[in-house]
């Protein structure tokens, strides 16, 4: 590989770890902590593999999928996330991902997510009894998230519920069932 892999990702420290592990293990890698940093990276160097960070500052890098598939056609995105939701996870595949793990990940998930010849796994898991009335509601509220491009005031007013409700209810990691 002689194209940089792009790390997108808001928190410093993950963002270093990740860039230094992919460099130990012989991949050439950059790191960029938010989305216009993230751009002008990706003009530079072209990178041929993204991970990207679902939440980057309260945006949504959702919204990056398609300004970096502008850039970079043919580059392969893979995005992570501590809040996996099926809703992200369908929206990211549309906008062009090719991958959604959920955090924590272990670096050969992400390397093996990049590999063409993998089949997609979403890493979600499906179970056979209902979801959780505070389960849908967490994917009710990423979906609207999402259709707002992750401005909260907008989603908020879109569920008609006050900013910092939402806010608090953001901050909570999801029901798992």
């Amino acid at each position: 590989m002689t194209t940089p892999m792009l790390i997108i990702d808001d928190d410093p420290s993950f963002n270093a770890i990740l860039v230094r592990t992919l460099e130990r293990r012989g991949y050439p890698a950059c790191g960029a902590l938010d989305a216009q940093a993230a751009l002008d990276k990706a003009r530079e160097i072209a990178p041929g593999r993204v991970v990207l960070d679902l939440n980057l500052n309260g945006a949504s890098g959702l919204a990056l999928i398609p300004q970096l598939l502008d850039i970079v056609p043919d580059c392969r995105i893979v995005v992570l996330t501590g809040y996996a939701s099926i809703a992200t996870a369908v929206d990211a595949v549309k906008l062009g991902a090719i991958q959604y793990l959920a955090k924590p990940v272990e670096i050969e998930a992400i390397l093996s997510a990049f590999d063409e010849d993998a089949n997609p796994d979403f890493d979600l898991p499906i179970s056979d009894e209902p979801l959780s009335v505070d389960r849908l509601e967490w994917e009710h509220i990423q979906r609207v998230l999402n259709e707002n491009d992750g401005n909260i005031s907008a989603t908020a007013r879109a569920l008609k519920m006050h900013r910092r409700t939402l806010q608090r209810k953001l901050s909570k990691r999801p029901v798992k069932s």
